[in-house]
């Protein structure tokens, strides 16, 4: 059996789809036989332009070949992206132009690794697995202008159909993405496997009743890792927040974006003294962190689309034990309320409203390992990887034939 992966993003990249990626791919090569081989197209490494890190352009590990395509240098607006996903397309049409498989893989958060995916798959005859991470359609029509939207939303929406249609089975990150996708696509197999909490960040709570900084009447430390781009819409919130807890908290900001810069001036225009700002790091210092946080903090900009979603930093901050401070409305708002105790919720971008949560929380870690045990992701791969597997068995139908 010959399998292809397409993913944009791989390890050593920073990225919840990078974690995500390499978690299925290392389940899917564990469970190939010798004979069986799993085929890797991703890109170096290339989610931020403040992290680097080294990776090889071809590299063999156990069960698996990877290959990286070597992006043109890009500063993340949509235009770099777009001529980035073009480049990764180009190379990985080339890489696979003369090669047969059993079976085509995506994991997608943009649509365009998603539509190659399909592009491939019509084109060789092969059944196709999707892994959706977000609604691509709905989430561009919010970011463009509202003419522009108007005029391109259904270019998108069309690209999508025929994206999806030719697929066996399509995997959904969020159960908040029903209401988009199965009235749109009756009778398609839909699958709902979440991010998951990465193995390094299982374990990670170590229970104590009260803070360092509350024992010895400190300000307490709050930390926000992630992104920092307009879906976050920090700069609507973090500067006055960080101003109303001023001597009462201090706040790290670890992350990168294309919002970085704005956030910054905001701060610096208000003379905000409590929030530092710290580029994208490892792992392994990115839970020193964590350890050392009183509170997480997680935030999402106010705009419908956002309503749908579930993001992936939940996972890693809910498995750490600590108390979590959450601007996020819909489906997150109320995984968060029914999965993941000692959140405290708020309506985004309200400054009032994240105030009023943060009394709520109860200033203690302590392990939520029904949680941890839900939704570890190796089990959540686990899974996935079986449904791979029956596809490539021929145990799934394949799709609708493709185009003549």
């Amino acid at each position: 059996m010959r399998i292809l992966f397409l993913s944009f993003y791989f390890r050593p990249d920073l990225s919840a789809g990078s974690f995500r990626s390499t978690a299925l791919a290392e389940e899917l090569a564990r469970r190939l036989g010798p004979e069986d081989q799993l085929e890797i197209i991703t890109t170096l490494p290339n989610r931020y332009r403040s992290f680097s890190v080294e990776a090889p352009p071809q590299e063999s590990a156990p069960g698996m070949t990877i290959l990286r395509v070597r992006l043109p240098p890009h500063r993340g607006g949509m235009v770099d992206q777009a001529l980035s996903y073009l480049t990764f397309a180009k190379s990985a049409l080339r890489l696979t132009g003369s090669t047969n498989y059993d079976l085509i893989i995506a994991t997608s958060g943009r649509l365009f690794t998603a539509v190659l995916a399909s592009w491939i798959a019509r084109r060789k005859l092969r059944p196709l697995y999707l892994d959706i991470r977000d609604i691509f359609a709905d989430t561009i029509s919010e970011v463009l202008p509202r003419g522009v939207a108007l005029v391109t939303r259904p270019t998108f929406g069309a690209l999508e159909r025929w994206t999806l249609r030719r697929a066996s089975v399509v995997n959904l990150v969020s159960r908040g993405f029903t209401d988009y996708f199965e009235p749109r696509y009756p009778g398609m197999k839909f699958t709902y496997h979440p991010n998951g909490i990465d193995e390094e960040f299982l374990g990670s709570a170590t229970a104590s009743a009260v803070p360092a900084a509350r024992a010895f009447g400190k300000p307490l430390h709050i930390v926000y890792a992630g992104n920092l781009g307009e879906s976050q819409a920090l700069h609507l919130v973090l500067p006055g927040l960080a101003r109303r807890l001023d001597g009462r908290a201090r706040i790290t900001v670890i992350g990168d974006g294309g919002r970085r810069g704005h956030l910054e001036a905001v701060l610096q225009a208000g003379a905000v003294r409590n929030v530092e700002i710290l580029s994208p790091m490892k792992r392994a210092q990115l839970l020193e962190h964590y350890r050392a946080a009183d509170i997480l903090f997680l935030h999402l900009a106010d705009r419908p689309v956002f309503r749908t979603v579930l993001p992936s930093k939940i996972f890693e901050y809910a498995a750490t034990g600590k108390p979590i401070l959450a601007g996020v409305a819909g489906h997150a708002a109320n995984f968060l309320r029914n999965e993941v105790p000692n959140s405290a919720i708020f309506a985004p971008c309200s400054i009032g409203g994240a105030l009023e949560a943060l009394a709520q929380l109860r200033l203690e870690t302590a392990q939520r390992t029904e949680f941890v045990a839900t939704y570890s992701r190796h089990a959540i791969v686990a899974r996935m990887a079986g449904e791979i597997l029956l596809i490539a068995s021929a145990k799934f139908p394949r799709g609708e034939p493709a185009a003549p």
